[in-house]
């Protein structure tokens, strides 16, 4: 995956938003749960599934409409 070309501010601004989503109560829950699978090298836990998949996987499949968030309660 490739850097995104944004500008600085959009850059900055862009640090900030992910840096907040992380440190949500999801992002805080996903975090412990994915920390206690210890899925091999190259592989992401997918909240969906409750399996270790491929990365590029994971990422491509997410989606922003909260479904796996309901199902877990958040």
């Amino acid at each position: 995956m490739g850097k995104q070309k944004l500008s600085k501010k959009a850059a900055a601004a862009k640090k900030v938003r992910d840096k907040k989503y992380a440190m949500s109560e999801w992002g805080k829950f996903k975090k412990r749960t994915a920390q206690v699978r210890k899925c091999p090298k190259g592989k992401d836990f997918d909240h969906a599934t409750g399996k270790c998949i491929s990365v590029k996987k994971n990422r491509a499949k997410n989606s922003r409409s909260g479904a796996v968030a309901r199902r877990y309660g958040m």
